[in-house]
């Protein structure tokens, strides 16, 4: 069982330059589950060797261009035989049903063509064959957004998405082998709805993860420098911490990384 990091990147300033890739993350089990496919993340899995026709489930956990971008080619790519139904979306109420302005953020036209769509509601366990997959709350501009935490294959893998720090987020991930967190910047900068690195220590150290690999990361993480903030977010929370990278791979049961 392993997760391969599609794209690392997160941001506007990064989605328009792709200094790191958007395309999100694979978990590859019993089950293929690709998280947040955003741009390039079709591109991604050629480039890294992934075959997209065997991905078993899509999660898009809200509403935003780097998250949702290439979630409709995913799906296309799940059913690429149009005789019969195959795959699952799990996704917010924003995209699956409409939002604010009445628009979803993937069309009918790819959502039919799955064997089932289910729209996540926090806190609610959805069955995915033999996985379950935990929707958690977060704080951000999509209110229907989610984060997850996947119990597969004997593993607990969780998920923060986009989110701000709240003293309630970190009971929703205890006991993970893996948590990834989309610390987004390297400090506060008045802005809120994302994760920067002093809140995910506050979130690591109340959680404790056996290993938390940071992704989504903004232009000011990548100027200060991923691998020396993960350093300074290990040694603050004493939990072992690494910056993914594109293409990275972590073993979820040794927990060894490949970059």
């Amino acid at each position: 069982m392993e997760i391969v990091f599609l794209g690392t990147g997160g941001g506007r300033f990064n989605l328009i330059s792709q200094i790191r890739r958007t395309g999100g993350f694979l978990i590859r089990g019993s089950l293929n589950i690709h998280a947040d496919p955003g741009p390039g993340a079709l591109v991604a899995c050629h480039d890294f060797s992934i075959h997209p026709e065997k991905t078993g489930a899509v999660v898009v956990t809200h509403n935003h261009i780097d998250h949702l971008n290439d979630a409709a080619l995913m799906c296309e790519a799940i059913n690429c035989f149009p005789d019969r139904k195959r795959g699952i979306l799990v996704a917010s109420k924003s995209i699956l049903a409409g939002d604010e302005y009445g628009e979803r953020g993937i069309s009918p036209y790819f959502t039919k063509k799955l064997s089932r769509t289910e729209i996540a509601r926090q806190g609610k366990p959805i069955k995915i064959g033999g996985a379950t997959l935990t929707p958690t709350p977060v704080r951000h501009e999509d209110m229907t957004g989610f984060g997850f935490v996947l119990d597969m294959d004997g593993a607990r893998i969780g998920y923060t998405s986009d989110t701000e720090y709240f003293p309630s987020l970190a009971p929703h991930f205890l006991h993970c082998d893996i948590l990834i967190a989309n610390n987004l910047k390297s400090g506060a900068d008045g802005v809120p709805g994302h994760l920067y690195s002093a809140t995910t220590v506050k979130l690591l150290t109340a959680c404790h993860p056996r290993l938390c690999v940071l992704s989504h990361m903004g232009q000011s993480l990548l100027k200060s420098g991923p691998g020396k903030e993960a350093r300074k977010i290990q040694k603050a929370s004493g939990v072992r911490t690494v910056a993914a990278t594109d293409g990275m791979r972590v073993d979820v049961r040794t927990l060894r990384v490949k970059k």
